[in-house]
């Protein structure tokens, strides 16, 4: 029996994406119809639907479908959250990890909604500045907690590949609320991140 995969992506989409990758392919001086690029076009209208599939998600449904009434104020922190996103700028990957925390105010939320919250966000055309504010905002908005704490290291294939072609550079940006604004809590939420602790 031959291998079959099934896979579900939107048909009109998927067709107007193709066409573009085609002509792209024309473009910059290929055959797209050389044989290791016949079915690249749509390859790449089906990869680039699945790597913005958060345009289809909605972050604060994500954390209100697992949301429970707890009694506990300490920080919470999920940390090492892969992701890996596109630059809108160059329509180039940027990859890394997330580090979040919330101190709650009553309010706790399912563990694993923090790393959606991330891939909801992220499989969009992004900044990593932005990408960061975002993850905070909802979480703020959302559970109402103490504070929230939120650092991404990501490396950029568009200075990587192109531009200053700097292959160890590593960006790091960071938004505070809340609690997290104070310099002993930021401190600690900061010391726990980078500690190893395995």
């Amino acid at each position: 029996m031959a291998y079959h995969k099934e896979e579900f992506y939107d048909e009109q989409a998927t067709g107007s994406l193709k066409d573009s990758y085609r002509s792209i392919i024309t473009a910059i001086g290929e055959d797209p119809e050389r044989e290791g690029l016949l079915k690249t076009p749509e390859r790449m209208a089906k990869a680039m639907q699945f790597i913005t599939q958060g345009y289809s998600m909605n972050a604060a449904d994500i954390l209100k479908s697992a949301m429970f009434h707890e009694d506990y104020n300490e920080m919470v922190l999920v940390k090492n959250i892969e992701l890996y996103s596109l630059c809108e700028h160059h329509l180039l990957p940027f990859f890394g990890k997330a580090h979040i925390a919330y101190i709650p105010n009553g309010v706790i939320t399912g563990l694993s909604k923090l790393a959606h919250v991330v891939e909801c966000y992220s499989r969009r055309l992004q900044v990593q500045e932005r990408l960061t504010h975002q993850i905070l905002d909802v979480i703020q908005e959302t559970l109402n907690p103490l504070g929230v704490g939120v650092v991404i290291e990501a490396n950029h294939l568009c200075m990587m590949m192109r531009g200053v072609q700097k292959q160890n550079s590593v960006t790091t940006t960071s938004a505070f609320s809340g609690e997290f604004l104070k310099n002993n809590t930021r401190a600690e939420f900061l010391k726990l991140i980078s500690a190893d602790l395995s």
